[in-house]
């Protein structure tokens, strides 16, 4: 993505006003190819397309000294696909973002697609988009309805080739962004048995489409989906009668901050591995309706033992020693045995890495998974052997050790065992004489 003005075939962003800037993204227009069918159902086409944010807020101790007005084509081209969208009656959260990506070497991904309000009539005059912009690097995520200007038009007016849309003098397709659904957090992992908060919040204009707001969170997860919760509210409706039905229990949004912030975060309480999953939260209002996917990784580290507090080895034969990770989430860890000798500073890594067993399921749908190290009676007294493990769950690998402690010969211990029984003969024989 390139995010700028189109002057002399290069893209920047640009300010067109004191405190307020044009933000130029490029984009793809994504259509359901007519005709077009494939293994997996209708195939897409996708064509190059311009987006013109105009009036993104500027903060006031940011210089615009560097920043150069729009220009549009100098000679309109009813070929190229380029949406100017006024954005000033509806500002757009975390709009900043979209300023300063390119500087930050943040890619924007910026998807347009025809969007047909549910119930509308396709002969109405004005014509509706969806737009999705998404910023991975920060989380950014938000999702546009746009609805076109009226245009006068007369014998002269350029008409959009592909969209059959007219357009302005400046060769543009006018818009206002009517509602936006956005979501601050597109990941976010959380603790088995926690709580957690699924971001997700909506705007529409200052004349609002309707008063009735529809919320509902589906979950998807490995080709499976549910309807998690659902609720109806007014927005005009101080008291909050909102309408709520939860599939799952432990799930809720505050109609309050619905009503007051449009703010329509879900929060999940007693997080269990069957909760993991994909997050779709739609908002409705009227005839409109957004949505924005957010992702929960559902995590526990795993508590991690030895087999052995202190080890003696065998002088004749190989001594076990074992590792254990016990309840864990999600399936990937990572187990490696290390030694440090007294000679050495740093730690490094076993020539055999032992024998690792299978993977144990628990019900809660944590995991198990044990390594075996076998250590020979050649390792030298006072090395320290250590059992390093890696985990997403954990901030930093966690490692256990023991140290391997002389062996004892096994002389010594026939010469007490012989010692113990000679006594006791002695001592038998004495009191058969008394």
């Amino acid at each position: 993505m390139i995010l700028g003005v189109i002057l002399v075939g290069s893209f920047l962003t640009c300010v067109r006003a004191e405190g307020v800037a044009d933000v130029v993204l490029s984009c793809t227009l994504v259509e359901e190819g007519v005709g077009m069918v494939g293994m997996g159902g209708a195939l897409f086409t996708r064509t190059p397309a311009t987006l013109v944010l105009k009036d993104i807020s500027v903060a006031a101790d940011e210089s615009l000294e560097t920043y150069t007005p729009f220009v549009p084509p100098s000679v309109p081209d009813p070929d190229l696909i380029l949406l100017e969208v006024k954005v000033s009656s509806l500002e757009i959260p975390n709009a900043d973002v979209l300023l300063h990506a390119d500087c930050n070497e943040q890619e924007v991904m910026c998807e347009i697609s025809s969007y047909t309000p549910y119930g509308s009539q396709e002969s109405s005059d004005a014509a509706y988009f969806m737009v999705s912009l998404s910023v991975e690097e920060v989380g950014f995520s938000t999702s546009l309805i746009l609805q076109t200007l009226g245009v006068q038009t007369d014998q002269s007016t350029l008409v959009q080739n592909k969209l059959g849309l007219p357009l302005s003098q400046s060769g543009t397709l006018l818009t206002e962004v009517i509602f936006l659904v956005f979501t601050h957090i597109k990941s976010v992992s959380a603790h088995l048995r926690g709580d957690v908060l699924l971001n997700c919040g909506f705007k529409q204009q200052e004349v609002p489409l309707t008063q009735e707001v529809g919320i509902e969170w589906r979950l998807q997860h490995r080709g499976k989906g549910r309807k998690v919760l659902e609720m109806t509210t007014r927005l005009d409706d101080a008291e909050g009668s909102a309408v709520v039905h939860t599939e799952r229990t432990g799930s809720n949004v505050d109609s309050a901050l619905v009503v007051s912030e449009g703010n329509a975060s879900m929060t999940l309480t007693k997080l269990k591995v069957s909760d993991e999953g994909t997050y779709i939260c739609t908002v409705s209002v009227g005839l409109i309706n957004a949505q924005q996917v957010i992702h929960l990784h559902v995590i526990q580290p795993p508590h991690v033992s030895l087999s052995e507090e202190t080890l003696v080895l065998n002088a004749k034969s190989p001594t076990t020693l074992s590792c254990h990770c016990a309840k864990y989430h999600p399936l990937d860890v990572q187990m490696e045995w290390l030694s440090l000798s007294p000679t050495d500073t740093e730690p490094s890594p076993f020539p055999h890495q032992g024998a690792l067993s299978s993977h144990r399921q628990h019900g809660d749908g944590t995991y198990s998974l044990s390594s075996h190290l076998s250590v020979s009676p050649d390792v030298s007294p006072g090395t320290k052997i250590i059992c390093k493990v890696t985990h997403s769950a954990l901030e930093a690998p966690l490692s256990l050790s023991v140290v391997v402690e002389s062996p004892q010969p096994a002389s010594y211990w026939w010469f007490l065992g012989f010692l113990i029984v000679t006594v006791l003969f002695f001592y038998q024989c004495i009191r058969q004489v008394r």
